[in-house]
C-alpha cells in the first residue's frame, strides 16, 4: 500500500536559507514545483519534483520543521527540469516519523541561490 503525500505549499527560500519562506517580490517569475512522491509501507520513497521558471541545479529531500533548516536525507537525480527520487531510497523509522509530523521538505537550488531557491514542506 502506498501512502500519497498531499501537494505541499510552495515558498520561495530567502537567499540566506535560514527561514522557511519569504514573500515572492513583485516582478519575479512564478515557480511551480509538482510533486508526485509516495512512501510505501516499507518506507521506500518514489516520485519526482518538476520545476518551471527556475534554472534549478539540484534538489533534495531534507529533514526540518517549518522555519528550520535540516540536513539532506535524499539527494534527487536531475534529468532536464525534473528531479527524481533514486531507486531504492528509503526513510528510517525516525525519518518516517518526521514525515508524519510534517518535518520533511524539498529544497530546490539554483546558481543564484545556492542554499535554496524554493522550498516545499511535505505534508502527510
Amino acid at each position: 500500500m502506498k501512502k500519497r503525500l498531499s501537494r505541499p505549499e510552495l515558498a520561495a527560500a530567502p537567499p540566506t536559507a535560514t527561514t522557511t519562506a519569504t514573500p515572492v517580490p513583485a516582478g519575479v517569475k512564478v515557480v511551480s514545483v509538482n510533486l508526485g512522491n509516495a512512501v510505501n509501507d516499507d518506507k521506500t520513497v518514489s516520485g519526482s519534483v518538476t520545476t518551471t521558471g527556475i534554472a534549478a541545479t539540484a534538489a533534495h529531500i531534507h529533514q526540518g520543521a517549518p522555519g528550520a533548516n535540516g540536513g539532506v536525507l535524499i539527494p534527487l537525480t536531475k534529468n532536464g527540469d525534473t528531479f527524481s527520487v533514486p531507486p531504492g531510497a528509503k526513510l528510517t523509522d525516525a525519518q518516517y516519523q518526521a514525515l508524519q509530523a510534517g518535518n520533511l521538505y524539498v529544497n530546490v537550488h539554483s546558481e543564484a541561490h545556492k542554499d535554496g531557491e524554493i522550498r516545499a514542506q511535505l505534508k502527510p
